[in-house]
């Protein structure tokens, strides 16, 4: 478990970005790496997807898909292919995750799946992940809980 105190946006965004990198760096555990974030709405969950999107290269602008659900975007990588922005704050059960084809998304190893507020879809969820809790402690300050 690694804890990380950060002062303000840029500090998410450049814990993100070096994750990815590091992932990046790890290649493939024979199915997709999944992250699930938690933490309060305004807790910087999507910051720290801006700096993660920005570690695996994607240029595009990250925005949280709140209402759409789903975003995809290319990576290129020798390993990984595609990531996927999942926002689940809207869904009631994992049921909702079967028009996305969750499952196997899952289990392709090309794909990295990032997922806000996974605790709604929590039985989709596979056991390997990892895990980020982001805590507000400060006006701007974060907490961040990272478990692999």
């Amino acid at each position: 478990m690694e804890e990380y105190i950060l002062k303000n946006d840029k500090e998410t965004k450049e814990l993100g970005f070096l994750t990815a990198q590091n992932i990046l760096n790890e290649g493939s555990i024979g199915k997709a790496v999944v992250i699930v974030l938690e933490g309060e709405l305004g807790a910087g969950k999507t910051t720290f997807l801006q700096g993660f999107a920005k570690g695996l290269g994607i240029r595009e602008r990250i925005q949280s898909p709140t209402f759409i659900i789903m975003n995809r975007f290319k990576i290129k990588d020798k390993c990984f292919k595609d990531y996927y922005h999942f926002d689940c704050y809207r869904l009631d059960s994992e049921k909702d995750m079967e028009i996305f084809n969750f499952k196997d998304l899952v289990l392709d190893f090309h794909n990295i799946i990032c997922i806000e507020w996974g605790s709604n879809i929590y039985k989709a969820l596979p056991s390997e992940r990892i895990d980020i809790l982001i805590k507000v402690t400060e006006e701007k300050k974060r907490k961040i809980i990272i478990k692999r």
